[in-house]
C-alpha cells in the first residue's frame, strides 16, 4: 500500500507531498498527527463516553444485543469506551494499516480481544453476512469522522453508506447529531487574508500606490476553509454584525445524505457596516436529548466560558464571502450555506434564496491565481503596510539610478518596490507558470509590464543571458514563513532569552557543506518547557529588520507577541523540561544545530542539563 505523507518544505514553508511505500516506518507520522491530540481532549473523550454508555444502555433496555459498529476507530479509543460500556461486540474499522496494526496491539494489551474486533478496511468495502466482516448489521453507530469544518474527511459519504449497507434501520448513533452555526462579522484583518489590498509606496517624487488587477478584485477566492483558533484573535480585530445563527443540523441516527445542498437563515445586522467573513463552528449531541453536547464555540459565544477546552484537532473556520457587501442595520438579509460531500462555504443574499430561485450556487473556485499561489498568511504578509515600509526603507538605502536589481522569490511584489524607487531596470525570477501568469496580470494592471522583466526560470539555472548581460547589484531575496505552527494562536511563554543560533550573509556564496552551531540556553523562568522555537529575522539595513518570528521584547513574565502571517518551526522536546525557580537552581539546554544548504533540512538535539547554586 503506497500512501502519500505531507512534508513541510523549510525553506518555503509549504506543504509537499510525498508518495511513501509500505515498508515505510509510519510511527512518526502517527505521533506527529492529531491522534495525541484527541486522545488527551478530556472533554471530547468524557462526552464520547457518556453519550456511548447511555446509548447501549437503551439498546439494552430493550432487550437486545449491544452491537457497535466504530467507523474510523483510530487507536481503538472508542470501541474500548464501547465494551467498558457493558457492549456486548464491537466491529472497529481503520482503513490506514500502520493504524489498524497500532489499534489491534491496544485492544489486545488492555484485554479487549475477545469482543473487539478490528478490521483494516475502508467502511465502504466492509461486508455482511456469515462469511463476511460483520455477521449481522449492527445496532449502535459510534464514529469520530470530523474535522474543524464537521464534513471535510468525508464523514456524509461514510454515514450515507453505513446506514444503507451496515447498521439497522433507527440504530443508536453517538454522536446523535451535529449542528453548525455561523456570524456574519467586519474585520479588515481577515479580509487582508483573502484580497490584496492597493499598497502605498513612499517615493522620492510622491507616493506611488500598487494596486490589485481587477480580476483579483472578482475573484471569488479559494474554497478551502481557513481553520484558526478564533479565541486567540483580539476582539478588536473584527465588528461583529450579526447574531450567532444555527445555520444546518445533520441527525446521524437517520439515513444521511451527501447530496449537495442550500440552508438560508434570515436575520438583522446588529450594525450597518461591510459583511466579508462568516465565522463559523460546530457542537455535537451524544445523545438524542441533547443533554451531552460538546461544543466547538469560540468564547464569546460558549455557555460557559471558563469550561474552553483547548484542542488543536478541532477549531473554528473562517469563509470569505465571495464579495464584501454593504449592509445596513435593521434591514433584512439572508445568510445561505452551501455544502456538498466535503467542502462548506457561505453566500449572503438581500432576498430570500427560496423565492428568487438562486438557492443553488457552485462552490468558489479561483480564477485569478492569486489564491493557489498565496496562501492565506502570505496574503496578510504582503498585506501588511508596516512591513512593506520596513522594505521601502532598506531599498531606498542600497538603491542608486543606475542600480539593476534581481527579484528571488515567486509572487513577490519587491521588484515593483526596486522599479518604483528608482532602479534603473528589475527582473524578477517566477520559477512557476502560476506565478509567472499572475504577476503579469498585476504589473499590467500598474501599467509596468514593459518596465519589469520576468524570467520563468528556477534560480539555479540562472544565466547572464537572462539578465541581458548585466551585472546586478542587487539581489533582494525575500523572507518566507516557516513550518509548521503559527504560534500566534497558541497561548505560550518563552522560559529563556531569544538567542542567535546560526547567521547566513546573503552577499556571500552559498555554503557547500553543512552548517553547524552549537551552544546552551538558560531556563531562567519557572514552567514547563515543551520545545525550542527557531525563526529567522532578515537584516534589511543595519537599522531595519523584519522578524518571521518574536516580534517585539517579550514581558518579564515571558508571554509572548509572534509574528501573525509567519509560522514557526517547533522542535518539540520528546520530555517535557520542568526548570525550577531560582534561586533554587538553573537548567541549561544544551543545543546542536546543522543546516543542510542543499535541501533546506534543519536537524537539532538538546540535551538538559542542571546547575545548582
Amino acid at each position: 500500500m503506497k500512501v502519500f505523507c505531507g512534508r513541510a518544505n523549510p525553506t518555503t514553508g509549504s506543504v509537499e507531498w510525498l508518495e511513501e511505500d509500505e515498508h515505510y516506518d509510519y510511527h512518526q507520522e502517527i505521533a506527529r498527527s492529531s491522534y495525541a491530540d484527541m486522545l488527551h481532549d478530556k472533554d471530547r473523550n468524557i462526552k464520547y463516553y457518556q453519550g456511548i454508555r447511555a446509548a447501549v444502555s437503551r439498546v439494552r433496555d430493550r432487550g437486545q444485543k449491544a452491537l457497535v459498529l466504530d467507523i474510523g476507530t483510530g487507536t481503538g479509543l472508542l470501541s474500548m469506551m464501547a465494551v467498558t460500556a457493558g457492549a456486548d461486540f464491537c466491529y472497529a474499522i481503520e482503513v490506514f494499516k500502520p493504524m489498524a496494526d497500532v489499534a489491534v496491539k491496544i485492544v489486545e494489551k488492555n484485554g479487549f480481544s475477545d469482543k473487539i474486533k478490528v478490521i483494516n478496511k475502508h467502511s465502504t468495502e466492509v461486508t455482511i453476512g456469515p462469511d463476511g466482516d460483520m455477521p449481522c448489521r449492527a445496532n449502535i453507530l459510534v464514529t469520530e469522522l470530523f474535522d474543524t469544518e464537521l464534513i471535510g474527511e468525508g464523514a456524509l459519504p461514510s454515514y450515507e453508506h453505513a446506514h444503507k449497507h451496515l447498521v439497522q434501520e433507527n440504530c443508536e448513533a453517538v454522536p446523535h447529531r451535529a449542528t453548525i452555526y455561523a456570524q456574519l462579522v467586519e474585520s479588515r484583518r481577515m479580509w487582508s487574508w483573502n484580497k490584496l489590498f492597493p499598497i502605498r509606496v513612499q517615493t522620492g517624487i510622491g507616493e506611488q500606490v500598487i494596486v490589485p488587477p481587477l480580476e483579483l478584485e472578482r475573484c471569488p477566492g479559494a474554497p478551502s476553509v481557513c481553520d484558526i483558533q478564533l479565541n486567540q484573535v483580539s476582539p478588536t480585530d473584527f465588528t461583529v454584525l450579526s447574531d450567532v445563527l444555527p445555520m444546518f443540523s445533520v441527525d446521524f441516527s437517520k439515513q444521511v445524505s451527501s447530496s449537495a445542498a442550500c440552508h438560508s437563515r434570515q436575520f438583522e445586522p446588529l450594525a450597518s457596516g461591510r459583511a466579508q467573513v462568516v465565522l463559523s463552528w460546530w457542537d455535537i449531541e451524544m445523545d438524542p436529548e441533547g443533554k451531552i453536547k460538546c461544543t466547538m464555540a469560540p468564547f464569546w459565544a460558549h455557555s460557559n466560558p471558563e469550561e474552553l477546552q483547548w484542542r488543536d484537532h478541532w477549531m473554528q473556520c473562517v469563509y470569505f464571502l465571495p464579495q464584501e457587501e454593504p449592509i445596513v442595520q435593521g434591514s433584512a438579509f439572508w445568510l445561505v450555506a452551501h455544502h456538498d460531500d466535503y467542502c462548506v462555504w457561505y453566500s449572503l443574499q438581500r432576498t430570500s434564496p427560496e423565492k428568487n430561485g438562486r438557492v443553488h450556487q457552485m462552490r468558489p473556485v479561483c480564477d485569478c491565481q492569486a489564491h493557489l499561489l498565496w496562501n492565506r498568511p502570505r496574503f496578510g504578509e504582503i498585506n501588511d503596510q508596516d512591513r512593506t515600509d520596513q522594505y521601502v526603507h532598506a531599498l531606498r538605502t542600497v538603491l542608486k539610478s543606475d542600480s539593476v536589481c534581481l527579484c528571488v522569490s515567486d509572487g513577490s511584489l519587491l521588484s515593483m518596490l526596486a522599479h518604483h524607487l528608482g532602479a534603473e531596470q528589475v527582473f524578477t525570477i517566477e520559477s512557476s507558470a502560476a506565478s509567472h501568469k499572475l504577476m503579469k496580470k498585476i504589473f499590467k494592471a500598474n501599467h509596468l509590464e514593459d518596465k519589469i522583466n520576468i524570467i520563468e526560470k528556477r534560480p539555479e539555472l540562472l544565466t547572464s543571458a537572462d539578465l541581458e548581460g548585466k551585472k546586478c547589484a542587487l539581489d533582494f531575496k525575500e523572507s518566507k514563513e516557516a513550518e509548521p505552527h503559527p504560534l500566534w494562536e497558541y497561548p505560550c511563554r518563552r522560559l529563556s532569552e531569544p538567542q542567535q543560533i546560526l547567521t547566513f550573509d546573503f552577499q556571500q556564496l552559498v555554503p557547500q557543506h553543512p552548517v553547524r552551531a552549537e551552544g546552551s540556553m538558560e531556563l531562567r523562568r519557572p514552567g514547563r518547557s515543551h520545545g525550542a522555537v527557531l525563526w529567522m529575522e532578515y537584516h534589511l539595513t543595519p537599522d531595519r529588520m523584519v522578524s518571521t518570528g518574536l516580534l517585539e521584547p517579550t514581558e518579564d513574565e515571558g508571554n509572548c507577541c509572534w509574528n501573525p502571517h509567519c509560522k514557526q518551526a517547533v522542535y518539540f522536546f520528546s520530555a517535557t523540561l520542568d526548570p525550577r525557580a531560582p534561586p533554587h537552581g538553573l537548567q541549561t539546554v544544551s543545543y546542536a544545530v546543522e543546516f543542510h544548504p542543499h535541501t533546506g533540512d534543519v536537524t537539532m538535539e538538546f540535551r538538559l542539563t542542571d546547575t545548582l547554586d
